[in-house]
């Protein structure tokens, strides 16, 4: 077992696990985050999305070891009150369904619009094909991505 610091959501953590513990188990077990999803265990399916110095990650496959002084956002960190336009825009477009891959496909459009904010549709469709929705909701993602970028 080793000793970590992590900032996670503007707040300094202390946490004891193995080096190799996924940072997806330590923000869910350790700190009590779970708006970060299990799905694959693989990075294969982006349920588990969280960002790491603005990078949306996966974090099922990122060892708490490399995070360092990373600064950690989960969904639970993205806004205080819910209103970050990704999220506005994901209840103006009503995305959920059942809502397994939202925290997930939040995260990746936040980070996506941050680095690109006046996306083309092939762009956020790009974007966005790094998470799987399994009720297929695709096109509605695509509708509040784009939404959330013209409201920023």
């Amino acid at each position: 077992m080793a000793n970590f610091t992590l900032k996670v959501n503007g707040t300094t953590h202390q946490v004891e696990v193995e080096d190799d513990t996924p940072l997806l188990w330590v923000l869910r077990d350790q700190l009590n985050l779970v708006g970060t999803k299990f799905s694959c265990g693989i990075a294969q399916c982006g349920a588990c999305t969280v960002h790491v110095n603005g990078n949306a990650t996966f974090s099922c496959v990122t060892p708490v070891s490399s995070i360092g002084n990373s600064e950690v956002t989960t969904i639970e960190g993205l806004s205080k009150e819910g209103n970050h336009p990704v999220q506005k825009a994901w209840e103006e477009v009503d995305v959920a369904q059942c809502g397994y891959c939202q925290a997930g496909q939040i995260m990746n459009a936040a980070a996506f619009l941050e680095q690109n904010p006046t996306p083309t549709l092939e762009e956020i469709d790009n974007a966005m094909n790094r998470n799987i929705c399994r009720c297929g909701t695709y096109h509605k993602i695509r509708e509040a991505v784009a939404l959330a970028a013209k409201s920023k």
